[in-house]
């Protein structure tokens, strides 16, 4: 999630008390532990868990878990997206650079991946395939340091506590900075790994290149810390959910993600309850936004039943995102390694299931970068409303 609305240059920082729960998401405490906070009670957990013995066990759980959390954050994204589309993507109503970014990542990203798959499936290039998951790691760092930063700004923004424009570039120059590190890392020490039965190869960068990455991430890390310290002695109020979701963001989820088998296992949860948080702040301010105009109309049988529009919309949008999102990860892709003739010896039984996951996975990080962003009415409107 790339938050860029919450940018600003003021430290104001007094609030009425009518606006203070205008200062949280859902409330101090579940913002803690929503946007990151919860890792500061599973991670010493899992590091008394002898990896070895349970690594097996504890995979098999959380694939069943992120059909309940991480799927239906990518779910959900496509559900805000592609609602509205095509005014969005074929007016000008929103401006013709965000009607540009709309059509490209709605439409353009997509039919690019495919071609790549398609290319590589009847080329029977298992390695360039292989190297589509590796390209797909490259991605999700760049959308979990994008989202770490952007839950810092959304929290300064909540908070009306403003960093300074350069203090943003020094976290944002950071956030990328550690992002190339780890991701160069995993090339340097993962030779390759499994996902749905196909090899996920790596890439051969020299040692120097890894290194010199390695501290460019010190050394701006050092920074942001700086960064951090400046803007706490400048407003005297400490942004600690934010400050909390960028860390954990950066070094406990990305560069130091390896420090247990475990935790790689249970990171991807934990991101996708730190998007959660925001798109179901964004989704209810949806919903009352719509209650509100159409308070005189008659309610659906689905609206009396739980007790008013706002809850049927909720429902609505949570049963849509658990149901997109076992289409997409599993309904859709065991349809098409039924259907759908391939070389099973080559690419081995599942490779439609590994195209899926590779395809929502780059794809979600795109439609990100247009959703969230300040230009993005939408945005503004309903993320701080």
């Amino acid at each position: 999630m790339n938050l860029n609305t919450a940018t600003g240059d003021r430290a104001d920082v007094a609030l009425p008390d009518a606006a203070r729960d205008k200062r949280y998401l859902f409330g101090p405490v579940v913002d803690f532990f929503c946007l990151g906070g919860v890792s500061f009670l599973v991670l010493p957990v899992l590091l008394l868990i002898p990896a070895a013995q349970y690594e097996l066990q504890f995979s098999s759980f959380m694939l069943l878990l992120a059909n309940f959390i991480n799927h239906p954050h990518f779910a959900h994204s496509y559900q805000l997206f592609y609602r509205g589309f095509r005014s969005k993507a074929f007016t000008r109503e929103l401006g013709a650079g965000m009607q540009a970014r709309y059509l490209f990542s709605g439409i353009g990203v997509p039919l690019l991946l495919v071609c790549f798959f398609a290319f590589c499936i009847l080329r029977g290039d298992v390695t360039l395939l292989g190297q589509g998951g590796n390209i797909m790691a490259l991605f999700v760092g760049w959308h979990y340091v994008k989202q770490g930063y952007g839950m810092l700004m959304l929290d300064a923004a909540l908070k009306r506590n403003f960093f300074r424009e350069t203090d943003k570039k020094i976290l944002l120059v950071n956030s990328y900075a550690v992002w190339i590190a780890a991701w160069l890392s995993a090339n340097a020490y993962v030779a390759s790994r499994q996902l749905a039965g196909l090899q996920f190869y790596t890439f051969d960068f020299p040692q120097p290149l890894v290194v010199a990455a390695q501290l460019a991430a010190l050394a701006t890390s050092a920074a942001a810390v700086w960064a951090i310290l400046r803007h706490w002695r400048a407003s005297r109020s400490l942004l600690l959910n934010g400050i909390m979701a960028y860390v954990v963001s950066l070094y406990a989820w990305l560069l130091f993600v390896r420090i247990n088998p475990l935790w790689i296992i249970v990171v991807p949860a934990l991101h996708s309850l730190q998007y959660l948080i925001v798109v179901w702040r964004f989704e209810l301010n949806v919903g009352r936004s719509e209650t509100a105009r159409d308070g005189g109309a008659k309610q659906s049988a689905l609206a009396r039943m739980l007790g008013g529009e706002l809850a049927a919309h909720l429902v609505a949008f949570a049963v849509g995102g658990l149901t997109l999102g076992f289409i997409g990860f599993w309904g859709l892709p065991m349809l098409l390694n039924m259907y759908m003739p391939y070389d099973q010896a080559l690419f081995g039984g599942a490779l439609f299931v590994f195209v899926s996951w590779i395809f929502i996975n780059v794809h979600h990080y795109f439609i990100d970068n247009v959703m969230w962003r300040r230009e993005n009415p939408d945005t503004r409107r309903f993320l701080f409303s």
